[in-house]
């Protein structure tokens, strides 16, 4: 906290949304808080910096994250504006950077609605193209599919992908289990069939060759191919459990999250019976100080858990709770042509929504070395750096006749936080050998990378019809 009271510090927008968010009036949190109604008002306005004793006290009646409450703009949305302006649509009024963030840290409300209405103005334009294209209507994703993605996964994001409901109610559940046996799956299995009457089956491809796991609601049976491997099997099975057990706890925070249409909170809800169903095979406590004690070793944890490398990546990012933090890691997964399928932060990192990843970073290096880690240290254009572990990994077990889905996982956090992984020994961390990516290539200006595949939309591209320089493209 010292460096918090060594500056001033303006937090009013972001005060403001926090009493929004819990529903009380100034006079009501003024009170919780032992300040006056007026104080709070001039704090709220940005007309009194924030002191140190204030923000102690808004983390201990409201646990607040105070590295989101007093950090800079919020980075993901400074990432949505520069990318919604980055568009050609807004070629003709260039904003500086300085603005883009100023928006975002004054007046994140409206930073938020003006990229919700520019992707709302991509899907109308999606639609309208595709209802051009006959061939195409019969494979043409429901109007608004991709929209319901983003929501759901903005909720999570806004949520620092952390609920704390969730969570006590797993380790309520993962002790009941672990006195029904240690084996996990044993342990789902007895519950599932003494608590629910539900029988558990494993079946041969040929019996399920479309579906990896299906609950048959009329002869009470959970159905798992034999595709799966073991981490696989035990994850449907907590799945399942997590639907039936945490029922009450999903449909309050589905509803609650008051997002999209019916269909939208239902893939949340599904989201989030996948969290349930992770929290109950790597509970917070135990699975945490494994964690801290193993150098954040995730070829060790997932043999500990009995979970896979990627399902112990993704619990290493919903490490939030505000009495027992991990390192605040973000994650992305990646195909071979650079489709982003998931990505979760318990930090801000730069993430692209409208484009892939920087073809610099190691992720995507991951496919031509399957099963090893690679390691970086990544420096953005703005300076900030990270280092990141990344992996190509397998979706399920492949028959002869199947193609194997290959995806890549890249794991990362602030460049801080790496002394507590077991990756970085041995590197010197003071004077780290970074290397320099962006967003993606829209975004990115820096002018000399070979393996730009197109120049960024905020600047004029240059032509020389005599001269080729060593990236493709030249820029003012």
């Amino acid at each position: 906290m010292a460096d918090i009271g060594a500056k001033k510090l303006f937090i009013g927008p972001r005060l403001r949304r926090v009493r929004q968010d819990l529903g009380l009036t100034q006079m009501r949190m003024a009170e919780e808080l032992s300040v006056s109604a007026s104080y709070l008002n001039l704090i709220e306005r940005n007309q009194r910096p924030v002191t140190a004793q204030l923000l102690l006290r808004l983390a201990e009646v409201y646990e607040v994250d105070l590295r989101a409450l007093a950090g800079e703009a919020d980075q993901r949305a400074v990432v949505d504006l520069a990318e919604v302006l980055a568009d050609p649509l807004f070629r003709e009024t260039p904003v500086p950077h300085h603005e883009i963030v100023e928006l975002a840290s004054v007046a994140p409300g409206i930073g938020d609605a003006f990229a919700r209405l520019y992707r709302a103005y991509l899907d109308a334009k999606r639609r309208a193209e595709t209802a051009t294209r006959e061939a195409a209507d019969r494979d043409a994703p429901p109007a608004g599919a991709e929209d319901a993605v983003e929501l759901v996964r903005d909720y999570v994001q806004d949520q620092r992908n952390h609920f704390p409901a969730i969570e006590e109610a797993a380790e309520t559940l993962s002790g009941t289990l672990l006195a029904i046996s240690p084996d996990l799956l044993h342990a789902i299995r007895e519950r599932l069939r003494e608590k629910h009457g539900i029988t558990l089956r494993v079946l041969p491809v040929d019996v399920m060759p479309r579906a990896l796991r299906r609950f048959d609601r009329h002869r009470r049976q959970l159905l798992i191919s034999e595709m799966l491997d073991g981490a696989g099997r035990t994850f449907s099975a907590a799945y399942q459990l997590a639907q039936l057990e945490f029922g009450p706890v999903l449909d309050t925070l589905s509803e609650k999250a008051g997002i999209g249409s019916a269909a939208t909170r239902r893939l949340l809800r599904v989201n989030l019976a996948n969290y349930g169903a992770a929290a109950l095979m790597m509970p917070y406590g135990p699975f945490l100080t494994a964690a801290e004690n193993l150098g954040y070793d995730i070829q060790v944890l997932a043999a500990r858990f009995g979970a896979s490398f990627e399902q112990v990546c993704h619990r290493l990012t919903t490490l939030s709770r505000p009495t027992a933090r991990g390192v605040p890691f973000f994650m992305v997964r990646v195909d071979s042509a650079g489709n982003v399928s998931k990505r979760f932060a318990a930090a801000n990192f730069p993430f692209s929504r409208y484009g892939g990843t920087c073809p610099l970073w190691a992720l995507h290096s991951t496919f031509k070395i399957p099963n090893r880690i690679f390691t970086q240290v990544v420096e953005m254009p703005e300076g900030q750096r990270y280092f990141t572990i990344a992996r190509a990994v397998s979706r399920t077990v492949s028959s002869w006749v199947q193609s194997e889905a290959e995806l890549a996982i890249g794991l990362g956090c602030d460049l801080k936080h790496a002394q507590r992984l077991v990756y970085a020994r041995g590197l010197d961390l003071a004077r780290p050998d970074a290397t320099p990516i962006g967003m993606n290539c829209r975004l990115c200006d820096r002018p000399d990378c070979t393996q730009r595949a197109m120049p960024p939309f905020s600047k004029t591209l240059l032509v020389e019809e005599h001269t080729r320089g060593i990236a493709p493209f030249r820029f003012e």
